[in-house]
C-alpha cells in the first residue's frame, strides 16, 4: 500500500479466471492490520460464490490472514502433520536450520484443504463458506500464498481444478487473443473493426491492448456458437493483418522466433550496443534457445565495437557509432565472428542526453545480414530509456522474424 511492490496478482488472477469464463467483479487491495483484512473478507463473503486471497500466509508478524480468516470463520487452527514435515524438509534439503517462527505455516483452519506448496513454504488453504446473498450455491474461499512463483503454480495445478469442479461453466466459453506488433492500435481496429460487425451484433466480444511494440486483439464469445464465432473473427483478422500477427494466446516474440529457428535448424548471433544486451536477455528465457543462440556480443563503447567487432575507426570518426555504416559493420563483424545463420546489430540514442538535430534521442539503426545480404532499418523511438530497449527489442525481434518468414 506504500506503492514499493508492485500488487501483479490481481492483474495475473483476473487473466486465469476471466480466460476460464468466469466474471471478476470487485478486486481489493488492503494493507497488513487485522480491520482491513476482516472488512475485505467479511464483505466480500456476502457478495461473491468464490474469493480469493492472496498473501499473509508466512511465519512473519505481519502475515496475519490465515488467523483472521479462521476468527472470522469460527474455525479453530491445528497443526497439520503433512504440511509441518514439508517445512522441515524444505530446509533439510537445503541444508539450512529451520527457524521455529516457520512452524506457524503448519496451523490450518478446521475443515480446510490444504494446496501444497511445491516451491516454497507456507500452503495454500481453502474453505467453503455460506452462499453469499442472491446465491443458492455455497461459496468458496481460497487463499494463496504472496510470492508469485509460488502462487502462479498453486493456482494453475491446484486452485483452478477446484474451482472449475465447484463452479462449472454453464455454457461453452472461448477467448483467443491475437499478438501483433509494428502496427499501432487504432490503425489495428481501423482494419478489422467493420469486417466485424456482423459477429459484434451476435454477440462478439473485441479488446484491444496496446503495449510497448505491440498491441493484443482479443476475442470472447459465450453460447453454443462461441466457437465459430471466434473462429470466423479470427480469419477474418489474419486475412486483414497479415503478417503483422506474430502469435496468439500468451506467446512472447522471443519464444516464436526461437522456435522458428529450431524448426529450421539455424542459428542467430547478436552485436548490440543501446539496448544493452535486452534483446539477448529476452531469446535466453525461452527454454531451448541454446539451440539457436550462437552468441551476443554487448558493445557498449566505441572501444568495444572496434576491438571486439571490427568496426573500423574512420566509419565511427565519419558517421558516429549511430549511423547506418556502423551497424553494418557491427553486424557484419559479429557475423564473421560466430559463424551464425542469421546476425542482428542495434546502434542507437536511448538518452536522455545524446540527441542532436540530425540524430535526436530515439534514433536506432538495427541491421540483420544472412548470407551475403544485409538489411538496415532507421527507426525513431522516442521514450525513456527502459520502454526505448523494450521497443527496439521488439523492432529487432521482429525483422529477425520476417527475415526467417520471407516476408519481406
Amino acid at each position: 500500500m506504500l506503492g514499493r511492490v508492485l500488487n501483479t496478482h490481481q492483474q495475473w488472477l483476473c487473466r486465469q479466471l476471466a480466460d476460464r469464463g468466469y466474471v471478476v467483479s470487485r478486486q481489493v487491495a488492503v494493507d497488513d492490520c487485522g480491520p482491513a483484512i476482516t472488512g475485505a473478507v467479511e464483505e466480500s463473503l456476502g457478495r461473491a460464490e468464490l474469493i480469493l486471497v492472496t498473501g499473509g500466509l508466512g511465519p512473519t508478524s505481519d502475515d496475519r490472514t490465515r488467523d483472521l480468516i479462521a476468527g472470522l470463520l469460527a474455525r479453530s487452527l491445528r497443526e497439520d502433520p503433512s504440511v509441518l514435515a514439508h517445512i522441515e524438509t524444505f530446509f533439510s534439503g537445503r541444508g539450512r536450520p529451520m527457524p521455529a517462527s516457520t512452524c506457524v505455516q503448519a496451523l490450518v483452519p478446521e475443515g480446510a484443504t490444504v494446496l501444497p506448496n511445491a516451491h516454497g513454504t507456507a500452503p495454500g488453504l481453502v474453505l467453503d463458506t455460506p452462499s453469499p446473498t442472491g446465491s443458492t450455491r455455497p461459496g468458496l474461499l481460497v487463499m494463496l500464498p504472496g510470492p508469485p512463483r509460488e502462487l502462479r503454480p498453486m493456482f494453475l495445478e491446484q486452485a483452478a481444478p477446484l474451482i472449475l469442479k465447484r463452479f462449472p461453466r454453464e455454457v461453452p466459453f472461448v477467448c483467443r487473443t491475437l499478438k501483433t506488433t509494428g502496427v499501432g492500435e487504432s490503425v489495428v481496429e481501423e482494419r478489422i473493426a467493420r469486417p466485424l460487425q456482423h459477429l459484434v451484433a451476435a454477440g462478439l466480444e473485441i479488446g484491444y491492448c496496446a503495449r510497448s511494440g505491440e498491441v493484443d486483439v482479443r476475442f470472447v464469445a459465450n453460447g453454443l456458437q462461441a466457437q465459430p464465432m471466434v473462429t470466423e473473427a479470427e480469419e477474418i483478422t489474419r486475412s486483414l493483418l497479415r503478417d503483422s500477427i506474430y502469435g496468439i494466446d500468451d506467446e512472447d516474440l522471443a519464444t516464436v522466433v526461437v522456435r522458428l529457428l529450431t524448426e529450421r535448424k539455424q542459428s542467430v548471433a547478436l552485436a548490440e550496443s543501446c539496448t544493452g544486451g535486452f534483446i539477448a536477455h529476452r531469446l535466453t528465457n525461452v527454454p531451448g534457445a541454446s539451440a539457436v543462440f550462437a552468441a551476443g556480443l554487448l558493445t557498449y563503447s566505441n572501444e568495444a565495437k572496434q576491438t571486439f567487432l571490427g568496426v573500423r575507426a574512420e566509419t565511427l570518426a565519419a558517421n558516429g557509432a549511430v549511423s547506418e555504416a556502423v551497424a553494418r559493420e557491427m553486424v557484419k563483424g559479429v557475423g564473421k565472428k560466430t559463424g551464425a545463420d542469421y546476425a542482428l546489430s542495434v546502434t542507437g540514442i536511448a538518452g536522455p542526453g545524446g540527441g542532436s538535430v540530425e540524430k535526436p534521442v530515439g534514433t536506432v539503426f538495427l541491421a540483420l545480414a544472412s548470407g551475403r545480404k544485409t538489411i538496415v532499418l532507421k527507426q525513431f523511438n522516442p521514450f525513456d530509456r527502459e520502454t526505448f530497449k523494450q521497443v527496439t527489442s521488439q523492432q529487432a525481434l521482429n525483422l529477425l522474424r520476417r527475415k526467417i518468414l520471407d516476408l519481406d
